[in-house]
């Protein structure tokens, strides 16, 4: 059975129980779980596809509630280790008015960014599966070297690669440290998902045609850009669609982006695409890959926290 291996930081996500202050009015905070990755996970295995996350949490309270929070998604989560070395990662989040989204992260002794490639699983993937990943824990650390082992398994394994930068400069010590880092990365996925501000922030170009031409170099082949409300892009080096989304009242956009790479990514795994059909896939479905990634990430809008917004496939339906 195809497999979508997803690796990175699990962690809480307290978001506000009301909505519309900063974190310095907020009183009251409701737990969510969270983490890109992990977010990534159990949208996948909501849709109805076999996933696995490999992180790692604290030997505490919050480590067991993520740990069972993301099994009932239906997410594999037998390579979750948990340690006393390091604490669960924390994450306060403000909303606005309009569901957008300011961070106060709590990590400085992290569990997650002390896993260690020799906790990884031998020969775990097949040319079959996916790998996805995200920048946040490519900050010097154990989990570091731990993502170049995995990534090194995957395209020995032959399968695809998937990364969101998902980027959140208060984690890193120098933004530039960490546009130099995603750089380093990008090539050696085939699919990279992308905000356009992620986009501009990477590239320095305000012409979004020409950004993501300068960032199809390397292995990737497909580039999907998201632009919020209004909808996201597809490109190869031979195509570019554009799809508008739909009109929601977003209430929390924790995990929209997460829910849009984890809808495609749950889309290739059910049509079996490997490496050598991503891009022709990609170029001839493009305009209901976008369709149904931005109708399931703006569903995700309109509850509180990630992973538990997230709408099945008996809710969101796709087929094509």
């Amino acid at each position: 059975m195809r497999k979508l291996y997803a690796i990175g930081e699990l962690l809480i996500d307290f978001t506000p129980t009301g909505q519309g202050g900063s974190l310095h009015a907020v009183e009251q905070f409701t737990k969510h779980a969270g983490g890109a990755p992990a977010n990534v996970a159990a949208v996948s295995a909501k849709l109805g596809h076999s996933a696995a996350l490999l992180s790692q949490v604290g030997q505490d309270a919050f480590g067991d509630f993520l740990i069972e929070t993301v099994k009932q998604a239906g997410v594999d989560t037998q390579y979750i280790a948990q340690t006393t070395e390091g604490e669960t990662s924390l994450a306060f989040v403000s909303l606005t008015a309009d569901g957008e989204r300011d961070f106060l992260f709590y990590r400085r002794n992290a569990a997650d960014l002390l896993y260690r490639p020799a906790q990884l699983p031998a020969n775990l993937l097949t040319a079959h599966d996916i790998l996805h990943f995200c920048s946040v824990n490519l900050v010097d650390s154990p989990m570091k070297q731990t993502h170049e082992a995995m990534i090194a398994q995957a395209h020995q394994a032959g399968c695809l690669v998937s990364f969101d930068p998902n980027v959140r400069l208060p984690l890193w010590h120098d933004a530039d440290a960490c546009r130099q880092t995603i750089l380093q990365f990008l090539p050696s996925a085939h699919i990279v998902k992308l905000s356009d501000e992620e986009l501009l922030f990477l590239t320095h170009m305000k012409d979004e045609q020409q950004a993501v031409e300068s960032l199809l170099q390397g292995k990737v082949q497909v580039i999907f850009v998201t632009h919020g409300a209004q909808g996201a892009s597809l490109y190869t080096k031979q195509q570019h669609v554009k799809v508008s989304a739909d009109v929601v009242q977003a209430i929390d956009t924790t995990g929209a982006g997460d829910a849009f790479i984890g809808a495609i990514l749950s889309m290739l795994l059910q049509k079996n695409i490997t490496i050598e059909g991503i891009e022709a896939f990609c170029e001839t479905f493009a305009t209901p890959l976008l369709s149904f990634a931005n109708r399931y990430a703006g569903a995700s809008t309109t509850k509180h926290g990630a992973i538990r917004s997230y709408p099945t496939l008996q809710e969101i339906p796709f087929s094509f």
